[in-house]
């Protein structure tokens, strides 16, 4: 299932994401011109753990399951919904995949290479500024929730706060 989506699709799609909070129309245009698309049929892999593929992802439609095995099962830790992005750390780092994607229902999945978002860098500056600035976001969002998961965790098992 891996046929691409249209132009104007990407644009509907990528305005709705995370990663166009600032964009213009005009620079959304020019992003979404620099992306690739991708449709998975549901339980169909787009990435696994281990990867070395540097893409950033962003999902328009569908619903993506974030999986790390666990006791030698692939385990769902997220579930990922229309505008939300992957694969931040593997697009700006390089290193390989620490979990799996895989398509909970059928998808349409941006995706971005590291080559082609450089290759805005001479004559769009600012646009390559706002999206560094919503992978910040983005990055920070993931560390707030994992830190927050983390406490309740904690306050579960110590049974502290009285949530237990």
């Amino acid at each position: 299932m891996n046929e691409q989506a249209t132009d104007q699709q990407k644009i509907d799609g990528l305005r709705a994401s995370v990663l166009a909070a600032e964009l213009d129309a005009a620079e959304v245009a020019t992003l979404a011109r620099a992306m690739g698309s991708e449709r998975l049929a549901g339980q169909e892999w787009l990435v696994i753990e281990g990867d070395s593929r540097r893409t950033l992802f962003a999902l328009i439609t569908g619903r993506l399951d974030v999986l790390q095995p666990q006791e030698g099962v692939e385990a769902s830790v997220y579930r990922m919904s229309p505008g939300e992005c992957a694969g931040t750390r593997a697009f700006v780092d390089g290193p390989p995949r620490r979990a799996g994607l895989r398509a909970a229902t059928d998808c349409v999945v941006l995706t971005l290479e590291p080559d082609d978002f450089e290759a805005l860098l001479a004559e769009h500056p600012m646009l390559v500024l706002k999206v560094m600035r919503a992978l910040f976001r983005i990055t920070h969002g993931n560390l707030m929730r994992a830190n927050q998961e983390s406490s309740e965790l904690r306050n579960y098992v110590t049974r502290s706060h009285g949530r237990y």
